[in-house]
């Protein structure tokens, strides 16, 4: 037990916030676990009215300040360990990836030579594995030259630091059909038979694999077309994209705010299902190219179509809808004054993904010519402002009495509409 206790205590020290071991993930991990702690007891103290200088606590307006900057530096700090750690987990990813490669390299081993129990080893079943091990050396050597961005992994990162649905989905068609040719490929090198090299040949004609190249085609077409449709509608402001911290696998069946889509999820399930008949249809048929039924196919391209209009369907800019004078308990109706706290009601103010408080401290409201910081409210377990609906900000004293503009800029950089409201003296 002393044993363990003094080896325990050595790896907390070794591994602490400040871990200084190259490219060890513990330092990165224990530090953002750290400031995550320290952020979380912070914003509750505040919610529950503790914690706040006795300078301040007797003006509401100077304690919402207050305790909003200190949020927003606690969750500033809390940001740069999640990119630490980011970064990190992906430093290291590369050798899961190889290590996944080829521990699917055993089990095709293992699956082989339990099958060729009383059946007997074949030409097929070599060929099936040397292509496997030249798949298995491509994909490690792919992972060595991008490990600094998540090894085989990175083609199917997106620009948002996501696991891209699209891509993954034509990155494993790719796969499928490349390892399809090899097998092909090894059989037609070891066959000296000259009918058997011919029905090798013939075996990669078009009428033999139409379903499987019409399939590969669209997955790639759609991965393309994905990326050029997100970038447009980011660039014209249609669609609100916030980075993530590093990829995850649940990314495949979910938006930016980790929520399941029905168009991502259906695309995978719908695709896998496909994969898995076309791997059975080569180990049935390994002298020519899956033949893909045309109504599997069909079925693919629909889903396919399905989620390329989901993609199409996804997001939408930002919009105010009113503006009012932002009232408490006991207070009297007037209009909008300079110090007065304003309610602007609305939809989309919090993009997905963007609901950590360092990316909620980023909303800006432009009141007039003047930008105003949105406050962090705290409540216990989130905050009450900002929301995706509405946001509460003071009337700075600088905003100069008479009609002015009002407008929200998001988290993801996207302005919403102007919206004109009368301020008095």
């Amino acid at each position: 037990m002393a044993v363990q206790e003094l080896g325990d205590g050595a790896v907390t020290a070794a591994h602490g916030g400040g871990c200084t071991c190259g490219d060890c993930p513990h330092g990165a991990r224990a530090g953002h676990r750290k400031a995550v702690a320290a952020f979380l007891l912070k914003r509750d103290e505040f919610a529950a009215g503790q914690g706040l200088p006795a300078a301040v606590a007797h003006s509401a307006p100077a304690s919402r300040q207050w305790i909003s900057e200190e949020l927003t530096q606690a969750a500033e700090l809390v940001a740069e360990r999640a990119r630490a750690e980011g970064q990190a987990w992906l430093a290291r990813l590369w050798r899961w990836t190889t290590y996944t490669v080829w521990a699917a390299v055993v089990l095709l081993l293992l699956v082989q030579a339990l099958t060729a129990v009383g059946a007997g080893w074949s030409t097929a079943r070599t060929a099936g594995l040397l292509a496997a091990v030249v798949m298995g050396g491509a994909l490690t050597a792919a992972s060595w030259f991008h490990r600094a961005r998540g090894g085989a992994l990175a083609p199917v990162i997106g620009e948002d630091n996501r696991l891209s649905t699209s891509r993954a989905v034509a990155a494993a068609w790719v796969l499928f059909v490349a390892y399809a040719v090899l097998v092909l490929a090894g059989r037609l090198a070891a066959a000296s038979d000259p009918a058997e090299r011919d029905a090798l040949i013939h075996g990669l004609e078009l009428a033999r694999g139409a379903g499987v190249v019409t399939v590969l085609a669209v997955v790639c077409g759609i991965a393309v077309l994905v990326r050029r449709v997100v970038g447009l509608r980011v660039q014209e402001q249609r669609l609100q994209k916030v980075r993530a911290d590093r990829p995850r696998a649940a990314d495949l069946l979910t938006d930016d705010a980790g929520r399941g889509t029905f168009a991502d999820i259906q695309y995978v399930v719908i695709n896998a299902v496909a994969l898995v008949f076309a791997a059975v249809r080569l180990a049935r048929r390994p002298d020519q190219l899956p033949d893909l039924p045309w109504g599997l196919a069909v079925v693919v391209l629909v889903s396919a179509a399905t989620y390329l209009a989901g993609k199409y369907a996804e997001g939408g800019r930002p919009v105010v809808l009113s503006v009012v004078r932002a009232r408490e308990a006991g207070d009297l109706d007037a209009p909008i004054r300079t110090g007065d706290d304003i309610e602007i009601r609305g939809a989309g103010f919090v993009p997905p993904g963007a609901q950590r408080a360092d990316r909620l401290a980023r909303m800006v409201v432009r009141i007039g010519a003047v930008n105003v910081q949105v406050p962090l409210v705290p409540v216990t377990g989130g905050f009450s402002n900002p929301t995706d609906t509405t946001l509460t900000v003071p009337v700075p004293a600088d905003v100069e009495p008479g009609r002015v503009e009002v407008q929200v800029v998001t988290a993801a950089g996207v302005e919403t509409n102007r919206y004109t409201i009368d301020v008095v003296e």
